[in-house]
């Protein structure tokens, strides 16, 4: 773990141990989802359906079968086509994990592949995430998974990380328990009443669409991390985005970030569709300022 967050060159560790890259390394651990694999697939196709909160009727015309068929489907006295329950898992918009797990309930096979990121098949995607870290710093840039576990980050992320338990960069790293455990991130964020409601609200929008148990007790987790009083809604550059504002030694201001998120646009790999890329930009000039001298030493 301590490559993942050495600021110079290092080997990339895959879980195959296949490649090398500059200044970043890779891990990735599977999981299953929330919803249990012996549920039968009316049970599934039940629960997604309440999930985002749709009537039989509204699902239904959507998928363009009756009523009285969805009803039969999800009481398990009618078995649905491999057909049918793809176009419901479209209309649903199911993440490609459970759309395997639905196909997998009804006895059919996955239609998704699950490559791990060290796979001969992901070397376009590796690449691709390399291109994206390296090509943003000397801002930081970090990619996760749905768990938000650290997958792979660029060299800006090192310095940020200064004063961190070393228990905290143990095995896989969650980003967002670093960002927010007592022995984290927390001291140094000056705004930590706002990021923490907003990383929260976050969490628990991907909690709603997911049904993930993990996420769910991740949520809790963070939740009941003590927490300094302040403005939970402070609104900082007109109000378009909330900041991370994070004291770092050496500098008389904390620096200033503000985040974007980037997925791949049309995966088929589950591994591929639960990537998540996070670059962080400055908010002011005086933290861009301070990052291109740091990405210059």
């Amino acid at each position: 773990m301590e490559a993942m967050i050495a600021a110079g060159p290092t080997r990339v560790h895959y879980l195959g141990g296949h490649g090398r890259a500059p200044r970043r390394c890779y891990l990735f651990a599977m999981t299953s989802l929330a919803l249990s694999s012996r549920a039968g697939v009316g049970d599934l196709v039940r629960e997604w359906r309440q999930r985002r909160r749709l009537s039989q009727l509204e699902l239904a015309g959507e998928a363009d079968i009756s009523t009285r068929h969805l009803s039969f489907v999800e009481n398990g006295r009618s078995v649905p086509s491999r057909g049918m329950l793809l176009r419901l898992a479209e209309r649903l918009d199911m993440p490609l994990r459970a759309r395997n797990e639905m196909l997998h309930a009804a006895g059919f096979a996955a239609l998704y592949s699950e490559q791990p990121l060290d796979a001969p098949e992901m070397s376009v995607a590796r690449r691709t995430i390399d291109a994206v870290l390296h090509a943003h710093a000397p801002f930081p840039a970090l990619a996760v998974d749905r768990h938000w576990t650290l997958v792979a980050s660029n060299a800006a992320v090192a310095p940020l990380l200064a004063g961190v338990s070393p228990a905290l960069l143990q095995g896989p790293v969650n980003v967002l328990r670093l960002s927010l455990h007592p022995d984290g991130l927390a001291p140094r964020i000056e705004n930590l009443a706002e990021w923490r409601s907003h990383l929260l609200a976050r969490l628990q929008q991907q909690i709603d669409r997911s049904g993930d148990a993990r996420l769910a007790a991740l949520h809790a987790e963070l939740a009941a991390y003590p927490t300094r009083a302040g403005n939970a809604h402070a609104r900082e550059f007109g109000g378009i985005a909330v900041p991370l504002r994070l004291r770092v030694d050496g500098l008389a201001e904390p620096l200033s970030l503000i985040s974007t998120t980037t997925v791949f646009g049309t995966p088929v790999d589950v591994t591929l569709s639960e990537l998540a890329l996070e670059c962080f930009y400055p908010a002011d000039e005086r933290t861009r300022e301070a990052l291109q001298r740091a990405g210059r030493q």
